[in-house]
């Protein structure tokens, strides 16, 4: 059995603070990205970020890489970082909902 390129407490803390399933920060994403002018094609929309977390949720935890370590890392930093360690959902302006949103994590969405 392949030994996997993450600790247990960052696949942990990372699943913590992503609380969006794939299906709805795919659809998430492809909503940010469409407008009047164009539209980005499904399986390219949204942030590089985003779509990296994405690719994340869709892997076996044996298929990650020191990339997506990497990642996992940033992501809960950022998360944390304009978050409180409890992660209790919060209402803050739509921008930072918004922002969040974009790397897997809804603030108005329970623990």
């Amino acid at each position: 059995m392949a030994e996997s390129q993450v600790d247990d407490e960052l696949w942990d803390e990372f699943h913590r603070v992503v609380n969006m399933s794939s299906r709805e920060l795919s659809d998430w994403l492809r909503t940010r990205s469409a407008e009047p002018e164009t539209e980005a094609l499904p399986d390219q929309a949204g942030t590089p970020t985003g779509q990296q977390v994405l690719s994340i949720l869709r892997k076996r935890r044996t298929d990650l890489d020191t990339n997506d370590v990497r990642v996992m890392q940033s992501v809960v930093d950022r998360v944390l970082a304009e978050r409180r360690d409890d992660l209790e959902p919060t209402q803050g302006q739509a921008n930072w909902r918004r922002r969040l949103m974009s790397i897997g994590h809804d603030p108005l969405k329970a623990p």
